[in-house]
């Protein structure tokens, strides 16, 4: 079958493209046409003979997925259901409810619900677990149950949810959902406009020249440009948010591949919005991929005062190739580097450790390059702030408390302890925060750290092993010791850990628009922003240290 190949925009994220490793498709033609005929071979006498009932569909979508995983986490294989949840991403418009649903352990959660749109009128809330869509029982489907939630506008899907431990129902119509890439912007006072870009899908760049030209006409003057959490997307995007704010021809982004045609460099091509306009970005490690773009950008051409924690470190760029019956690859075919000519890139996949997980740039490895008016950045580890905030600085027991939903699930509770706060800001005090630890050990939450979860899999193999019972008080030893130590880690993190609770519950009443509402006078990072941008003797030296 003949696969259909489509020039596609380019989206930096991270992979290695299979076909091309160590030599050319080419002149490795006969190697991998023998792989594939063994391969189908074994396929077809596999479907032919096994003792059960196959799912040809099934196996095929799980051996290419492990082979890919071999490679590295972002080249990816998408069947027909996938290559639709990808169009939404980079579209952002679909029908849909307009809520983010997890499936954990076998449940539908609500993670988090969009104001205004279905589900919120519906009265769905975060949290809530659905356990039947229409005349499908959750517990009994295998499948991507967001699919369920799919269908024309105006379609009436009826749902049975628990609540705080009860069977509710309710009916959800189905309306266009639009996923916002600049979700919110405002006045933080008089003179300063902030700005929050949280996607790069197709209406970025317009969405931030909409926002800015709206604060310029409402009087503001020097702008903070909010990238955290921001995942990344569209690599053309990047480089035209970029031309908001520096002239037309500047070089935003280059490209850098072993194949000539993937060798290419990103210039902005409009006449800009303002290039004088003082500019402060905030990263933090969730920043990534677009996000480096714009920051190391915008950093390296001396544009912008990068502010918070260093960013995630996505360096390389990927592109979509179209395959047969709807499916896609995603494939990495390049690296890029900032006008600097740093690559940020933080994981090698080329080269990993015993464990099998990439390698990580140690710091004293990092090359020095100079910023157009000749102030030192590095590469090997996503984009440092010109001016970094401790505080803001991930730990690893916070990681574990988000990763495993105990922030998410304790604020949940808050909420239905306290229904009446509305537009109130929460108040989460010392009180608060004892009340929040004591609901770790009433629960017996385990924090599954990854101390934790390596130990409890020592017990598991001295299980299989049938050594168990002889190492069990030494295990019970060492896990007390642990947990004793991650209760420790939160009250050393205690500040992080409130902020990170506070959020959450914030969200819980008024949605992401009160949290951004919120962070206008509250927020460390927009804090700092402020600071520097009110004094501009300042902000001009960090520019020319």
């Amino acid at each position: 079958m003949k696969s259909i190949f489509k020039k596609r925009i380019l989206i930096p994220t991270a992979a290695s493209f299979f076909l091309f490793v160590g030599v050319s498709f080419k002149d490795n033609f006969f190697e991998i046409a023998k792989q594939i005929e063994i391969f189908t071979t074994l396929f077809k006498e596999l479907n032919a003979n096994y003792v059960d009932e196959t799912n040809p569909g099934d196996l095929m979508d799980k051996a290419i997925k492990s082979m890919l995983a071999n490679l590295d986490p972002y080249t990816v294989y998408f069947n027909e259901q996938d290559v639709l949840k990808f169009k939404i991403n980079n579209t952002g418009e679909y029908t849909g409810i307009g809520a983010m649903i997890q499936r954990k352990e076998g449940k539908i959660i609500i993670k988090e619900v969009y104001k205004n749109f279905p589900a919120d009128k519906a009265g769905i809330k975060p949290g809530d677990e659905i356990i039947q869509i229409g005349d499908v029982v959750l517990a009994d489907f295998k499948e991507d149950a967001s699919q369920l939630f799919k269908g024309t506008k105006n379609t009436k899907i009826e749902v049975q949810y628990i609540r705080q431990e009860k069977k509710n129902s309710a009916q959800i119509i189905l309306d266009e959902v639009e996923i916002k890439s600049v979700p919110f912007y405002a006045k933080i006072d008089e003179k300063t406009g902030y700005i929050v870009l949280a996607h790069f899908n197709k209406k970025a760049s317009n969405e931030t020249k909409e926002a800015l030209l709206e604060l310029k006409k409402q009087g503001v003057e020097r702008i903070v440009l909010d990238l955290r959490g921001n995942p990344g997307g569209l690599l053309n995007e990047a480089v035209n948010i970029c031309n908001l704010f520096v002239p037309k021809n500047e070089v935003i982004v280059t490209t850098k591949s072993k194949i000539e045609k993937y060798n290419n460099t990103y210039k902005t091509a409009f006449e800009p919005i303002d290039t004088q306009i003082p500019l402060v970005i905030i990263v933090n490690s969730k920043s990534a991929s677009a996000s480096e773009i714009v920051s190391g950008a915008l950093q390296d051409l001396d544009r912008a005062v990068v502010v918070g924690s260093r960013s995630f470190g996505k360096g390389l760029v990927q592109k979509p190739v179209d395959l047969t019956y709807s499916t896609q690859l995603k494939v990495t075919i390049s690296r890029y580097y900032t006008p600097s000519g740093r690559c940020i890139q933080a994981l090698d996949y080329a080269h990993k450790d015993t464990k099998g997980m990439a390698t990580r740039t140690d710091e004293k490895n990092y090359n020095a390059f100079k910023t157009r008016k000749g102030r030192t950045v590095y590469d090997g580890g996503g984009i440092l702030p010109d001016i970094e905030i401790e505080e803001t600085k991930s730990s690893s027991i916070a990681d574990a408390l988000l990763k495993n939903d105990v922030i998410f699930n304790y604020a949940t509770v808050f909420y239905y302890k306290n229904p009446k706060l509305n537009t109130e800001v929460p108040v989460f005090n010392d009180a608060n925060f004892e009340d929040f630890k004591n609901y770790l050990k009433t629960q017996k939450i385990a924090l599954n750290t990854e101390t934790e979860l390596a130990l409890k899999n020592t017990l598991v193999i001295a299980k299989k092993e049938k050594i168990d019972e002889a190492i069990l008080k030494e295990y019970q030893q060492l896990l007390t010791t642990l947990q004793k130590s991650e209760e420790e880690l939160i009250d050393k993190n205690k500040l992080e850990i409130k902020n990170l609770i506070l959020d959450e519950i914030i969200k819980r009443y008024q949605y992401q628009e009160g949290l951004y509402s919120y962070y206008l006078k509250n927020n460390v990072e927009v804090k700092k922003s402020v600071s520097i941008l009110n004094n501009l003797a300042e902000y001009q030296k960090i520019l020319k240290m």
